[in-house]
């Protein structure tokens, strides 16, 4: 499938809009591109139990397996208050999760270039079941 990684990106930067980060302050939306071709979005919504709180990436990566999606091929990830915003660790296990066969590619961006890494250069010894 030909991936547009702008567009991907596009939605990661609108879903950041929507954060709900009154304690980090740290904005985060994130894009994912679902095995059917579909576009999922969602956002980083805090809670000041901070356990309770859910990062952009498994937001929108949760949203896509509620509607049905069983592969996720590509995410976006987007923060307007730092530039190559990475996954953190929870993340990266759920992206790996549901990467299918092929590698999921990570699309971040720095001083408006687009960075596109797979999934292996961020949990090279991921697991699943």
């Amino acid at each position: 499938m030909n991936i547009d990684y702008k567009l991907l990106m596009d939605k990661a930067k609108e879903a950041s809009k929507m954060s709900y980060s009154p304690f980090s302050k740290f904005a985060v939306g994130a894009g994912v591109l679902a095995g059917s071709g579909k576009i999922y979005s969602g956002c980083n919504i805090e809670n000041s139990s901070f356990g309770m709180t859910i990062c952009a990436e498994r937001c929108a990566i949760f949203k896509a397996i509620s509607e049905g999606e069983k592969e996720i091929l590509a995410v976006a990830i987007y923060s307007p208050n730092e530039d190559d915003c990475y996954p953190c660790g929870a993340c990266r296990q759920v992206m790996y999760e549901f990467q299918g066969d092929s590698e999921v590619e990570v699309i971040t961006e720095e001083k408006d270039n687009l960075n596109v890494r797979k999934m292996s250069d961020f949990l090279p010894f991921g697991f699943k079941i």
